[in-house]
């Protein structure tokens, strides 16, 4: 990767965020920026996708196009469980409103909150080719730099 001025700003910026959510630790801070830049993107499988209707939610969304699917990525700091909780929150392009789909996993939600991602994509995974036979698995999520 050549390393430019835009890149450069990418991980500096990203770094700086990341510092204090890794207890101080910059050096660290800068290996996981400099590694997330490189890459361009971060994909991360969503949590708790097998509570509640979750799969025939998913079974749903794999019926539609990638870009049809919104997905947002809210913050839940009075969460119960988790005061920094990111819940993954989809839904239908023209649908009506979002379903919560499940959650960031608690290991990277320092580095997704430093990130400050504002379109996150979703895509559903499965190990069929027909869509009416689809098991489903879970879903991802990807985030861009």
């Amino acid at each position: 990767m050549k390393m430019t001025n835009e890149t450069r700003r990418k991980i500096v910026t990203l770094a700086n965020r990341l510092t204090p959510r890794m207890d101080g630790d910059r050096s660290a801070a800068f290996c996981k920026a400099w590694e997330i830049v490189k890459r361009g993107s971060i994909e991360i499988a969503v949590n708790g996708v097998t509570f509640e209707n979750r799969q025939e939610a998913l079974r749903r969304l794999a019926r539609y196009e990638p870009a049809q699917i919104k997905t947002v990525l809210i913050p839940e700091p009075n969460n119960p469980a988790d005061s920094n909780a990111i819940a993954v929150m989809v839904g239908v392009q023209n649908g009506r409103g979002l379903y919560r789909l499940g959650y960031v996993p608690r290991s990277i939600t320092a580095i997704v909150n430093a990130m400050d991602a504002r379109q996150p994509a979703l895509r559903v995974v499965s190990d069929s080719n027909s869509v009416y036979s689809k098991r489903i698995f879970g879903a991802r999520v990807a985030l861009a730099v």
